[in-house]
């Protein structure tokens, strides 16, 4: 079996779990909290999310195959490559950074939507009807 897409996933589920605990850390560290929703995101849709894709790429490994699945990384990690930093912009920032957050403030939330809308297609796919007759 081939498991490059779930070790991908799982790679960056840790990743962003040690990016999360470090800037909870730092927070805790300097009592400084403006931060705690990029803090919630990361752990959120960076650990959580991305571990769950991976394990269920692990157990449904026919489900990774073809391009839906791998848009599916590139649409989920793009997506939340732009969100988080802008809304550590948005919290932290200057007037200055505004309107990038802004922008970054619907472009990355809307990848990371459309990522689960994929996620959701990929998991009917895998566990419908004709892949238990299979």
């Amino acid at each position: 079996m081939d498991y490059r897409l779930s070790n991908r996933f799982l790679r960056l589920a840790v990743l962003f779990a040690l990016i999360g605990m470090g800037l909870g850390y730092w927070m805790g560290a300097t009592e400084q909290f403006a931060a705690s929703p990029v803090h919630a995101h990361i752990n959120l849709l960076g650990w959580v999310s991305m571990a769950l894709y991976g394990l269920f790429y692990q157990v449904q490994p026919g489900a990774a195959l073809g391009w839906l699945p791998q848009t599916h990384f590139w649409v989920s990690l793009v997506g939340l490559v732009i969100f988080m930093p802008a809304l550590a912009a948005k919290l932290l920032g200057g007037a200055d950074v505004q309107a990038a957050a802004n922008l970054g403030l619907m472009v990355g939330p809307t990848l990371t939507l459309l990522s689960m809308v994929l996620f959701v297609i990929i998991v009917f796919r895998a566990t419908g009807p004709r892949s238990a007759a299979a």
